[in-house]
């Protein structure tokens, strides 16, 4: 199945300041989710993000807070499913989206049962693997063999990105390519 801008949502979940820094690539997981989320924005795809107990493990990334800075985007929860958090499962509800496009930490835990649960409630999950982690090597092979198997399939930034923007010579396409397409 392809991933279309109409019936997409971003799921930014965790990337936050005292949990990214302790991920096996940081980096890859910090910069692929403010990538994910910029493209999102300049496209008008709903974005929702999610912070696991903000007052132990901090805010979100600055990288990511400069991108998306609305505050009703940005859902507290302490269940490890985003889906275990009414109000987030409320404001996805609102989007009226069939296709969730998830990013964040840990791949194993928290990126792994919110996917499950959307896949179980009949939404199509992309789970970007170059904007995900986890603290080891073998929990993030894990969970890809566990999302293959669930049916939820593996992506790219790039895949997104591009699959949303479904054709180039477009304003959108010119000024993307530019910043968010390496």
């Amino acid at each position: 199945m392809r991933i279309t801008a109409s019936q997409s949502c971003l799921i930014i979940v965790d990337i936050q300041e005292r949990l990214a820094p302790v991920m096996a690539e940081p980096r890859k997981v910090i910069e692929g989710g403010a990538r994910l989320a910029a493209a999102a924005r300049r496209l008008e795809i709903p974005t929702l993000i999610s912070e696991q107990y903000p007052k132990g493990l901090g805010p979100t990334m600055i990288d990511i807070r400069e991108v998306v800075p609305e505050v009703e985007t940005y859902i507290e929860k302490t269940a490890f499913s985003c889906m275990g958090e009414p109000a987030f499962a409320e404001a996805l509800g609102s989007f009226d989206r069939r296709q969730a496009v998830i990013a964040g930490i840990e791949m194993h835990v928290c990126v792994m049962q919110t996917a499950l649960d959307l896949k179980a409630q009949g939404f199509e999950v992309f789970v970007v693997v170059d904007a995900c982690g986890s603290r080891n090597a073998l929990d993030e092979e894990t969970a890809k063999a566990r999302f293959t198997a669930a049916g939820i399939e593996l992506v790219t930034i790039e895949m997104v990105i591009f699959e949303w923007l479904e054709r180039a010579g477009t304003p959108e396409f010119k000024e993307i390519s530019k910043t968010l397409i390496h």
